[in-house]
Formats: structure tokens, C-alpha cells, sequence
């Protein structure tokens, strides 16, 4: 059984990692020029501009979870929701490079406000977010910041992560993997391997770097091709679920 102080701790390595993740982001917002913001992202359909705008909204709305946790309330993470959510993201991906360096700034720091506030007592206060609590929703800004710095292809990528956020991601996304098989992540630079489903289906092992198997497990590019057998045979690497 998790203690609170252990709770606490925990918590507080992720804190310090999601101020780690901010300052990098920090530093890659000069090179950002208005022609670079309206290039590609990572994601389909989405420009620079609209990752980040990303970025700046769920900064902000993770960070109004902590506030009005602290006070014992609940509220939606966005007013309007999932709509009020897609519109603000295509507005905000209108702005000009200077204007979006500014409002990313504006929402780390912000995000750095609200969560120095929580205190070691205050991590299982409930939020709204999924019906969670604050440590859950530390956790969820620290793997939105993390993997989509590294969708704005400013110069941070999968590559990149933390060892810390990669093990998170493992159990995070569990649940993308099929039930119907097997599935072995075994990583090339001595982390212990992964197992996920039940002994008795099919088996694939899939072998790689730490942060390519974490990228390729969140739906995103490895640096470099992963191996997969299926009954020891190469293989294609199987389909994953949906994000949990």
C-alpha cells in the first residue's frame, strides 16, 4: 500500500522533472520564426503553431485543476469543453510567432505558479480531470508537456525523454496493448524488459532503445526502427489501442 509521504515523493520527482521539461521548452521558443511556426508538427493536420497553442491551453488548464483543488473544488478542465478546447487550439494557431513564444511563457509560468502551490499533504486532493486527483493531473501535464515539445519538431524529440517519463509511459499506456497477445518490450540499454498480457497468447517481443519503445507505445516516431518478432520470426509491430 502507496503511504502518503510516498505519494508525496513521488509527486515531487515528477514536479521538479515537469520544471526540468518547462526550461527546455523555454529555450527552444527564440528560434521559433513565423515561417517555422506554420511547418508541420508531428501530428497530422497540425502546424507548430497548433501544438503549441495546444500546450499553452492544457498548461493553463491543468494548472486552474491544482488551483481550484486546493480549495476544495471541482471545475472542468476547459469551460465549453471539448469544443471550447478545439476552437481556442485553431484560434490560438492564427497567431504570430512573437505572440505564441509570449503566450507559451505565459502558461509555463502560470503552470510553475499553480503547482508550487500543492503541498506534500495536498496530492490526493480530487480534481475534476478524470475524476482524479492532483498528483494525476501533475502526471498528465508532465506527459502533455513532454511529448508535445517533441511534436513541434523545434528540436526536442522522443530521443530525448527522461528515463523517468519513458518508465511512466510504460505502465501509463498499458492499456494500448491488445489483450489478444503477448507483448514483450525489451529495451536495448539494460532496462528490464516489459510484459504485458496474458502467458497464455501469442508472444511478440518488441526490441529497441528505452525511449523508442516509450515513443512507439504514445503513438509516436521512433529514432530508430524497433524490432519485432512474432514466434521469433521478424514481424510488423502489432496495432495498438487507443490512448487510455
Amino acid at each position: 500500500m502507496t503511504t502518503t509521504a510516498e505519494y508525496a515523493k513521488t509527486a515531487e520527482a515528477v514536479r521538479a522533472g515537469i520544471e526540468a521539461g518547462q526550461e527546455r521548452l523555454r529555450a527552444l521558443l527564440p528560434a521559433l520564426t513565423d515561417e517555422a511556426a506554420r511547418e508541420p508538427s508531428e501530428l497530422p493536420g497540425w502546424s507548430r503553431a497548433h501544438v503549441l497553442s495546444h500546450i499553452e491551453g492544457v498548461g493553463l488548464a491543468l494548472a486552474r485543476q491544482a488551483r481550484y483543488g486546493l480549495r476544495g473544488e471541482l471545475i472542468e478542465p476547459y469551460d465549453g469543453g471539448r469544443p471550447a478546447r478545439a476552437a481556442a487550439i485553431e484560434a490560438g494557431a492564427l497567431r504570430d510567432a512573437a505572440a505564441l513564444r509570449e503566450a507559451v511563457r505565459a502558461a509555463l509560468a502560470e503552470a510553475s505558479a499553480a503547482w508550487a502551490a500543492v503541498g506534500p499533504a495536498d496530492w490526493s486532493r480530487p480534481v475534476a480531470h478524470r475524476n482524479g486527483d492532483l498528483r494525476a493531473a501533475l502526471l498528465a501535464w508532465w506527459r502533455e508537456l513532454e511529448i508535445h515539445t517533441a511534436d513541434t519538431r523545434i528540436g526536442h524529440g522522443p530521443r530525448d525523454w527522461p528515463r523517468e517519463l519513458c518508465h511512466h509511459l510504460l505502465d501509463h499506456l498499458a492499456p494500448r496493448v491488445p489483450g489478444d497477445l503477448r507483448l514483450v518490450l525489451t529495451a536495448t540499454d539494460g532496462t528490464p524488459a516489459r510484459r504485458y498480457g496474458s502467458d497464455g497468447a501469442p508472444e511478440v517481443t518488441v526490441r529497441g532503445p528505452l525511449t523508442g519503445l516509450a515513443a512507439w507505445l504514445a503513438g509516436r516516431r521512433p529514432d530508430h526502427p524497433l524490432d519485432c518478432r512474432r514466434s521469433g520470426a521478424v514481424a510488423p509491430l502489432p496495432e495498438l489501442l487507443d490512448w487510455p
